[in-house]
């Protein structure tokens, strides 16, 4: 895992810096002339983070189920089925307040999600 690492000289961040020569990873201080040698060759990870849509095509059973509640009032809008809901678990504000449904037709497994 990447991590911070700052200079034993002047206690200033150490940037990643590419020793061409020697094929090696080096980490730098932008302030003295202090480098150190990299133990670890990762710089950056990336983390996906699925959007709410995204997490009910991960989870591919959500009728079966029993945790989230069904409803009837909102029936499936392709085969009229009863549907599962949910609400999204991201903290971003375009979908705070959005519901998304699962229909629990296992022929059908349409996903859908209203404002």
């Amino acid at each position: 895992m990447a991590s911070f690492h700052f200079c034993a000289e002047c206690n200033n961040l150490l940037y990643p810096k590419e020793d061409r020569i020697n094929k090696q990873l080096l980490y730098a201080c932008r302030n003295c002339e202090h480098q150190e040698e990299a133990d670890n060759q990762c710089v950056y990870r990336h983390e996906v983070q699925h959007i709410p849509i995204e997490e009910t095509m991960v989870i591919t059973d959500l009728s079966a189920d029993p945790t989230y509640p069904r409803d009837n009032n909102h029936p499936c809008p392709k085969c009229g089925y009863e549907a599962v809901y949910f609400q999204s678990r991201s903290r971003r504000a375009d979908t705070s307040m959005r519901l998304y449904f699962a229909c629990c037709n296992k022929d059908c497994g349409h996903r859908w999600y209203e404002a």
